[in-house]
């Protein structure tokens, strides 16, 4: 039996008005603005029982029950829990990939040119185009637990192997351990890669006591904080690298292992600015030559980074300094080297950088090396930089003066691939 709705609810809210009007006091009710409000009152619910009227009489003529109300959720969640298996009890005894995209076996795959503009005082000018080098590198997450990183570096001379490792992470006491080739924390800056460097080269110092390529080793590297904090809320973490000593300065090509260590302190001042503290030990021995070789550095950094502002203000000044001895049978000179840089960022584009660099020659008796370095650098992109550079060196000379020197630079660094600029 189907009941009209319409009478029902007009009957309803005639009713429901016509009592809250009678408790009122006639007193305070004015006789026209109590009929005007009825009368909107009205026609609003009257517009409300005709759109309820209409959806029953729809609901009726598709042959639906209404007088039963149905949990159109509840069966929908119903339908839904009966098409899914019921769970598995086992857990899966190995590392399944879930994704059906075949490009998740390829690894990331990232190229970085770094060509330099040259010219020289004293001349001649020859050579003044230098296709410096050629970053290849690859990198992929092999599974939850560990990562692997592979560069090799093509110059107009040579093609090498730069850095290739696998590092683990989540280890026993929050270690992180690396097995491979890899450039080794001696300091800060030995650990960048050229082309992210903020001068064009490597400070005197690095390339003086480490290779013109800077120092790396085949070996492993352990890397942990340790468990507690100093004064300040300061933060530390340790290196500890056992790699096969071939370096050619240090070690003359041996094949015995070395071993370095690295110290790194940390301390948040405030929200804008932190300061870094470092030491660094490295120990070696070549039993063919007869050479014992020993490193000591200190490493410091303060940099000024504000929250709001960081992609456009920031400062940062940096030094590192280092005393070698190698030993031939005993004997043998301690040398220092050491070199203070700065970098200023004045916009999102545009950076100023200068540094001063002093070192003893391994392969003198006496005198020194010194440099300077000033630069702009533009930020044409996050992919590409172009940075013009004067440098000014000075040596000893025959004649117990010095002799001077002026390089002009013009370096052009792009990338392309999802790595760039890697400064670690």
């Amino acid at each position: 039996m189907r009941l009209g709705i319409r009478p029902i609810l007009l009957y309803v809210a005639t009713t429901t008005i016509a009592l809250t009007f009678s408790t009122v006091p006639l007193a305070a009710q004015e006789p026209e603005t109590r009929a005007d409000s009825l009368e909107q009152i009205l026609r609003i619910l009257i517009a409300r029982i005709d759109s309820l009227q209409s959806v029953l009489d729809s609901l009726v003529s598709q042959g639906r029950d209404t007088t039963e109300v149905v949990d159109e959720l509840a069966a929908l969640r119903a339908a839904a829990r009966a098409k899914v298996p019921e769970a598995a009890d086992t857990v899966p005894d190995k590392f399944v990939i879930q994704s059906r995209n075949l490009n998740d076996f390829n690894p990331e795959i990232s190229v970085t040119g770094d060509v330099r503009l040259t010219a020289n005082r004293p001349g001649p000018q020859v050579n003044n185009v230098d296709l410096r080098e050629f970053e290849f590198g690859f990198q992929a997450a092999l599974d939850p637990y560990s990562v692997a990183k592979v560069f090799f570096s093509l110059g107009e001379d040579a093609f090498g192997l730069e850095e290739a490792y696998v590092y683990w992470t989540g280890l026993p006491g929050g270690i992180r351990l690396d097995l491979g080739r890899f450039r080794q924390q001696a300091g800060e800056l030995n650990r960048w890669h050229l082309h992210s460097l903020p001068q064009s080269e490597y400070p005197l110092v690095i390339r003086e006591y480490f290779g013109p390529d800077g120092l790396s080793g085949n070996g492993l590297s352990f890397y942990s904080t340790l468990p507690f904090q100093s004064p300040g809320g300061g933060v530390h973490e340790l290196w500890a690298q056992p790699t096969v000593g071939k370096n050619p300065v240090l070690f003359d090509n041996g094949n015995r292992m070395s071993i370095l260590g690295h110290l790194n302190n940390f301390w948040q001042l405030s929200r804008s600015t932190y300061f870094q503290l470092g030491a660094t030990g490295l120990y070696g021995q070549n039993p063919d030559t007869n050479l014992v070789t020993t490193v000591l550095g200190a490493n410091l950094r303060f940099t000024w980074r504000p929250p709001e502002r960081s992609l456009y203000k920031s400062f940062t000044i940096r030094g590192e300094g280092f005393a070698i001895k190698k030993k031939y049978g005993g004997v043998g000179d301690t040398k220092f080297g050491w070199y203070v840089e700065s970098s200023y960022q004045i916009s999102r584009r545009l950076h100023f950088s200068g540094r001063l660099d002093y070192v003893e020659p391994l392969e003198t008796l006496n005198g020194h090396n010194w440099q300077t370095v000033v630069n702009s650098t533009f930020w044409q992109s996050d992919w590409v930089f172009i940075r013009a550079e004067w440098q000014h060196l000075s040596v000893p000379s025959l004649s117990m003066g010095r002799a001077t020197s002026d390089l002009f630079v013009l370096q052009v660094v792009w990338s392309l691939g999802p790595h760039k600029h890697e400064s670690y």
